[in-house]
């Protein structure tokens, strides 16, 4: 153990030397241990005052990172002072800023410094922990460079006289190790062990002192450490030689010890110490003091000297400290004084509410993320001790997301159930983090997570069916319906076009769709009396990967326009005669016929439909006007009175066909009657009316013989004109 104590001596002396000799020995100089426990926990220990940039550790490598994952990974620490800093190239501990261990941890044997490291890709936490080593960087010191005493002549050899002790911030062997005296032949040095282990120094009187002689002694207390190179700090003693005070001051206790809670209000008394001297008088009369205290206890409490009361000058903090001891001193009026300890424990109280801090954060979160996926990373951590310090951290309201504990005090914030991004774009939840104490303390903050889009939902068409009306005759380009579909993701998962995906037989010919409107549009000009009526499905698709489509049903009726003429079936027209117009059949009509007779039925019909193909009869022209009247409805054309001798023989009845279109279109039916009264009866007025009709057709049989003469004629004499020319050459 001494051998190898005397090599980190050797090592830290090399240290000192400055920064490049200190980069060659790093290897010696840093005492790097660590190890992976169950909470994954790396430690490492260096020495106190390392420049900044000193290497600590290769951290990224203890963790099982490669240099290549580093970027990826992205290590980063998360102590809330930067002692240390670590490399993004190689992932190596440095540190960022002087450490002093005596400003850091006080008295305390042991100091380090503890924090978190983080890493990305997966999500996941080290606790790393650093053990700061003390090195000899304090010297010894007393309280007051001189320190005077009263030794009474008639004090015999062996008297004891109490002195100051010295302070030494540094721990460990570095700290307060012996004391020396200055050589003189009436005194010597000598060291009382009090029950903590300390080392008190006492002037040991080696012979009687003569007043008369030497009134007074100049002596140097030195106290040395345990450092290499050691270290020291002196004071100067001067012994004055007096009279008659011969009873020094007795304490009741030699430690005094008392409990206080922390918080306790500045003035209270903390405890009381007394001391009686047998002497009387000035010499009887005892004054309490601090003997050498760090001035960290001078500024929390304060003595009475008179009463030996101890009061707080300040506010006591167990979270600084839990306990204070120093020494007291009591002094009677001949200059003998005593010594004694007091030790003061403080007491905690639950005054220091839960402290969240948030290590990371995965913002945002795609709304597939599996159950079970860290979204937040949480240090919580309360400055209290026992159960004012123990912490349970819970999730406030309704959400997909649940608080689970990790080590060291850390907490894992992830996704309870499924994350739907429809229903709720941002996860706001308060985490609330409460202490054990009486009353309870607590503490929260928010987190705000967004929740990223997916294609998890198909276009949704706002009907399932539409129904279109198109009149007939329409222009080529006419917009026919205007379908939508509505996609509840964003970007361009929600980007919805349009396709035409089937439907009836010809449909895809009739009809085209606009891909981002939705508008369906004519591709020519629709007939009804050709099509009724047809039917396209439409594909409404998103713009996602993989996309996701749903399809509607646009079925498309095409109205009816008046664009079709009645046409009359009976009569039927004659050839030669207008469009339109009737043919002249003969009907026999009795001479006896009374009044509704009926004479014929006029037959027609109109392609388009509805109105438009409602028909109606009207008697427009006959040689008898008053004989005749047809069905408004009916078509049927019957006699209006009894047929009379004086009738003409022949009737002529011309009948209008009209539609109820708008505006209405017609046709007209001729018809001849003959009044006989049989057939034999009516024949010559048939053959009149055939000659009649022969007629014209005789003239024109004259005229086509008449032109085919003259055209033989023609060809004869061609003919024989050709050959007189051919004998005229011969």
């Amino acid at each position: 153990r001494g051998e190898r104590w005397r090599q980190r001596m050797a090592v830290r002396r090399r240290q000192r030397r400055g920064p490049g000799s200190g980069r060659a020995l790093l290897g010696a100089v840093l005492l790097c241990l660590w190890w992976r426990a169950a909470a994954e926990r790396v430690r490492y220990a260096i020495a106190e005052e390392l420049g900044r940039g000193s290497l600590v550790g290769p951290l990224a490598r203890d963790l099982g990172l490669s240099a290549d994952e580093l970027p990826a990974r992205k290590l980063r620490l998360s102590e809330e002072k930067q002692y240390f800093t670590v490399s993004e190239e190689n992932g190596n501990l440095y540190v960022n800023e002087r450490l002093d261990r005596e400003e850091m941890c006080g008295e305390s044997a042991s100091c380090s410094v503890s924090f978190e490291a983080l890493v990305h890709n997966p999500l996941n936490v080290f606790h790393v922990e650093v053990s700061i080593e003390d090195v000899n960087d304090n010297s010894p010191a007393f309280r007051k460079p001189i320190l005077d005493l009263e030794i009474g002549e008639w004090t015999l050899p062996g008297a004891r006289f109490p002195l100051e002790t010295a302070q030494d911030a540094d721990v460990g062997s570095n700290s307060l190790l012996a004391y020396q005296l200055t050589k003189n032949p009436s005194f010597s040095l000598a060291l009382k062990e009090s029950t903590d282990g300390s080392k008190q120094p006492e002037l040991v009187l080696e012979r009687a002192l003569d007043r008369e002689k030497q009134s007074s002694f100049e002596l140097v207390l030195t106290a040395l450490d345990g450092g290499d190179p050691v270290r020291s700090g002196t004071v100067q003693i001067r012994v004055s030689v007096t009279d008659a005070n011969d009873n020094p001051p007795m304490f009741s206790k030699s430690v005094y010890e008392a409990r206080v809670a922390e918080n306790l209000p500045a003035g209270s008394v903390v405890l009381r110490v007394r001391a009686t001297d047998a002497d009387a008088g000035t010499n009887g009369r005892v004054s309490y003091s601090f003997g050498n205290v760090p001035d960290g206890v001078l500024a929390l409490f304060v003595v009475d000297s008179d009463s030996g009361e101890i009061r707080t000058a300040g506010p006591l903090d167990f979270e600084e400290k839990s306990k204070y001891i120093f020494g007291l001193e009591a002094r009677d009026g001949g200059g003998l004084n005593a010594h004694c300890k007091v030790q003061i424990d403080v007491t905690d109280e639950n005054d220091n509410a839960p402290e969240i801090t948030i290590l990371s954060l995965s913002s945002p979160v795609p709304e597939d993320a599996p159950t079970g996926t860290v979204v937040a990373l949480l240090k919580v951590r309360d400055r209290d001790s026992g159960e004012n310090g123990q912490v349970s951290c819970e999730l406030s309201g309704e959400t997909p997301l649940s608080i689970v504990a990790s080590s060291g005090g850390s907490y894992k914030v992830v996704t309870a159930s499924a994350l739907d991004r429809e229903q709720a774009a941002e996860q706001r939840v308060t985490v609330v983090a409460r202490d054990r104490g009486r009353p309870a303390l607590w503490s929260s903050t928010e987190l705000v997570l967004e929740v990223s889009d997916v294609n998890d939902n198909a276009p949704v068409f706002s009907e399932a069916a539409y129904s279109a009306y198109v009149a007939e005759n329409n222009a080529a380009g006419a917009l026919v319906v205007r379908v939508q579909a509505r996609d509840a993701d964003a970007g361009a998962n929600g980007r919805v076009s349009y396709w035409l995906a089937g439907g009836s037989a010809g449909a895809a010919a009739l009809v085209s769709v606009e891909a981002r409107s939705g508008a369906l549009y004519a591709q020519r000009s629709l007939d009804y009396e050709q099509c009724r009526e047809f039917a396209v499905a439409v594909r409404a698709q998103d713009g996602g990967a993989p996309a996701r489509s749903s399809t509607a049903t646009v079925r498309v009726f095409v109205l009816d326009r008046n664009d079709n003429a009645p046409r009359v079936l009976w009569p039927a027209a004659a050839p030669g005669e207008a469009p339109g117009a009737a043919p002249a059949p003969f009907e026999v009509v009795p001479r006896s016929a009374e009044a509704g007779y009926l004479v014929a039925k006029v037959v027609a019909v109109d392609a388009d439909a509805g109105r438009n193909a409602w028909l109606s009869y009207e008697l427009v022209q006959a040689s008898e006007p008053a004989l005749f009247r047809v069905g408004l409805h009916s078509g049927e054309v019957r006699t209006a009175r009894a047929v009379s001798e004086r009738d003409a023989a022949k009737q002529r009845v011309v009948a209008v066909v009209k539609d109820h279109g708008q505006p209405a279109l017609s046709a007209t039916a001729t018809l001849h009657v003959v009044l006989a009264e049989s057939l034999q009866e009516a024949l010559p007025e048939l053959s009149e009316r055939a000659a009649g009709a022969e007629a014209p057709a005789a003239e024109l049989q004259f005229y086509l013989v008449l032109a085919l003469a003259l055209l033989s004629a023609l060809l004869v004499l061609s003919v024989a004109l050709a050959v007189l020319a051919r004998l005229r050459r011969a």
